[in-house]
């Protein structure tokens, strides 16, 4: 697989190659109709929690700390945990490991996984829009929504330069497009598991 490193930057390229994938996750989302009520974005909350726990163990990696900054800091699992108590669900028991272990994990691929969860805080500006409007907030039921207090797009940029900063060979330039496409991939089949459309909930619309 050739690999234009000068495309644009690594985070660019991961936009382009993943498109398809996170416009048919987002529609998918947003056909379920998430913040109609509170019951279905807790449902829309369980889907964070599967995603987030299978990535936690990233956040505790001492290769991908010195690569991102504050990557510590960017880790939201907690959040979400807190969120679903909010709400009054219990988080649910998982039969499997998680995708990743804090020291065994491929950083090409974990590079990639970090991109989407990131990419997601930033367009999560939108969702709290639609939280809040269900009593919600980031102290109470959308923490893991809320922007960092630097602002998200300052967040992300930050994120995306020294993403764009590691230097990978070209085998690993495609395990990081890999992960991010197998991250969204993962949400989106969590996503039909836990997330029902409205129609099949027998909602018009």
């Amino acid at each position: 697989m050739n690999i234009a490193v000068d495309a644009g930057g690594r985070a660019k390229r991961l936009k382009a190659a993943t498109n398809t994938t996170h416009d048919r996750l987002d529609k998918r989302i947003m056909a379920a109709d998430p913040f109609a009520e509170r019951a279905r974005y807790g449902q829309f909350v369980v889907v964070q929690h599967a995603f987030h726990r299978e990535i936690d163990a990233l956040y505790d990696n001492a290769v991908l700390d010195r690569l991102l900054p504050d990557l510590a800091g960017r880790r939201r699992f907690p959040q979400i945990t807190q969120d679903l108590a909010d709400l009054g669900i219990v988080a649910p028991g998982y039969d499997s490991a998680p995708q990743f272990a804090a020291d065994t994990a491929d950083i090409p691929t974990a590079l990639g996984w970090l991109y989407v969860a990131e990419g997601s805080n930033l367009g999560a500006a939108f969702l709290l829009k639609e939280a809040l409007k269900l009593g919600l907030s980031e102290t109470f039921g959308a923490r893991h929504l809320a922007g960092a207090p630097e602002g998200r797009g300052l967040h992300w940029r930050t994120f995306t330069a020294a993403l764009d900063a590691v230097t990978l060979s070209e085998a690993e330039e495609a395990r990081v497009i890999a992960g991010a496409e197998a991250a969204f991939k993962r949400v989106l089949g969590l996503v039909e598991v836990l997330l029902p459309v409205a129609a099949e909930r027998g909602v018009a619309g």
